[in-house]
C-alpha cells in the first residue's frame, strides 16, 4: 500500500500544479490546486479501507460528473460516484432534520385549538425520531479531518438518542405526554436530550467555520442559548419563541443552501483521509518521499 501511495505522490510532483481560481474558503485546509489538464497523473481511490492507485489521462477522457483532478496535500484526487452519493445523503440528512424540526416547532406558533396544531402535537414524537435519524445519517457521513472530533459528535448524538428513549419510556409516557411536551413542562429533562442538540451544534459550527456561512454561525449560538435558557428558567416565553422562530428560519436556510455548494466542498481534501488510513510506517515513508520530491523540485528550479 505504501509503495502505491508513494508512486502516486511521485506522479503528483512530476508536473508542477497551477492555480485555477478555486476559493481558499472551500475547505478548512490549504486551498486545492488544479493539475494541468494535459498531464497524465496518478489517481488515488479508497475502497472499503484499501488504497488503490491508477494512472489517468487527459481530463477530457474522463466520464465522471466532476472531471477535475485536484491536487491535495498528499497527492491528486478526483470526485467519484461514491463521493457524490455520500454528499447527497449527507445533505439529505440535514434537510430531513431541518424539515422535521420546523414542522414540530411550528406547533408553538399555531392556536392551541386549531386542527393543524392538534395534528402536529399528536405526532411530535414521530417528527423528533425522524429528525434525529436524519441528523444521525449526516453525522455518520460528515467529512472531518480530525477523526476524534467526528467520533465525539457521533457519541453525543448516540447519548442524546439513548437519553431521549429513556426519558420517553421512564418519564413522559407514564405521565401521559409525548417527549417534547414533557421537556417543555419539565426543563430539567433537557439534560437527557441535550447531547443530541450538542451534536447538532457541533455540526453547524463546523459548517460555519469551514465555509463562513452566517446562518450556521448564528445557529451555533442560538441552539445552546435557547436550551440553556429553558433549562435554567432564566428566559421568558416571549424570548424563547423569538429564538425558536430564528432557529427554524436559519435551519431551513442552512439546509437549503447546502445544495448550492459544489460536491467537492463537502468532501474536503480526499488525500488527507487516504493518508490517515495508512499505517504509521507507511505515513512516515510517504512523508519522506514527499520531502524528497519537494527537495528535487527546488534544486531543478534553482538550476534554471
Amino acid at each position: 500500500m505504501a509503495s502505491r501511495l508513494l508512486s502516486c505522490a511521485a506522479a503528483s510532483f512530476a508536473t508542477p500544479p497551477k492555480h485555477t481560481g478555486l476559493s481558499d474558503s472551500t475547505t478548512c485546509y490549504p486551498s486545492l490546486l488544479l493539475l494541468p489538464s494535459t498531464s497524465t497523473v496518478a489517481k488515488l481511490t479508497l475502497r472499503n479501507g484499501s488504497l488503490k492507485c491508477k494512472a489517468i489521462g487527459d481530463q477530457s477522457s474522463q466520464t465522471s460528473l466532476d472531471r477535475t483532478v485536484y491536487q491535495g496535500i498528499y497527492g491528486p484526487w478526483t470526485v467519484d460516484s461514491s463521493d457524490v452519493r455520500e454528499v447527497i445523503l449527507y445533505r439529505s440528512g440535514l434537510v430531513t432534520a431541518a424539515a422535521s424540526f420546523v414542522v414540530a416547532a411550528s406547533a408553538a406558533f399555531f392556536p392551541d385549538n386549531s386542527l393543524l396544531s392538534d395534528i402536529i402535537k399528536q405526532n411530535l414524537d414521530l417528527f423528533y425520531m425522524i429528525g434525529a435519524g436524519g441528523l444521525g445519517l449526516s453525522l455518520f457521513l460528515i467529512h472531518i479531518y480530525v477523526t476524534e472530533i467526528k467520533r465525539t459528535l457521533q457519541a453525543l448524538w448516540a447519548l442524546g438518542v439513548v437519553g431521549s428513549l429513556a426519558s420517553y419510556t421512564s418519564l413522559a409516557r407514564p405521565a401521559g405526554e409525548n417527549l417534547i411536551q414533557y421537556v417543555i413542562d419539565n426543563p430539567s429533562a433537557v439534560w437527557f436530550i441535550g447531547p443530541l442538540f450538542a451534536a447538532l451544534t457541533g455540526l453547524v459550527f463546523k459548517e460555519g467555520l469551514c465555509y463562513g456561512k452566517l446562518e450556521a454561525g448564528l445557529l451555533t449560538f442560538i441552539i445552546p442559548i435557547l436550551l440553556l435558557g429553558h433549562l435554567t428558567g432564566l428566559m421568558d416565553d416571549g424570548v424563547k419563541l423569538t429564538l425558536l422562530g430564528s432557529w427554524m428560519a436559519l435551519f431551513v436556510i442552512f439546509a437549503g443552501r447546502k445544495f448550492t455548494q459544489p460536491i467537492k466542498d463537502d468532501i474536503g481534501d480526499k488525500s488527507v483521509f487516504m493518508f490517515n488510513s495508512l499505517l504509521e510506517d507507511e505515513k512516515k515513508a510517504l512523508l519522506d518521499k514527499l520531502e524528497q520530491q519537494k527537495f528535487g523540485e527546488k534544486l531543478k528550479y534553482e538550476e534554471m
